[in-house]
């Protein structure tokens, strides 16, 4: 059963990682990444690496993510600026 939940797990962080790449606009492209990070803790989870899933998901998950979509939003925010001009 468990190999089973890996390959598919597998199947859908390939999925989403290759949706991060094809992804025209950076906000969806930050929430497939998203999504690929948590599925990534869940083959950690899988592999019976509970502190490595728990490190995925607080670190990358909660801080990069966080980060890149502050950044992403000041962005946007500059280019609306610029417009307005």
């Amino acid at each position: 059963m468990e190999e089973i939940l890996f390959v598919i797990c597998g199947i859908i962080a390939i999925a989403f990682s290759v949706a991060v790449i094809i992804s025209r606009d950076i906000v969806h492209s930050a929430v497939y990444l998203v999504g690929t990070f948590i599925i990534i803790a869940i083959l950690y989870i899988t592999l019976k690496a509970f502190f490595l899933s728990a490190v995925q998901i607080l670190v990358y998950v909660g801080g990069v993510i966080v980060l890149m979509l502050f950044a992403i939003m000041l962005i946007k925010n500059e280019e609306n600026k610029n417009l307005k001009r």
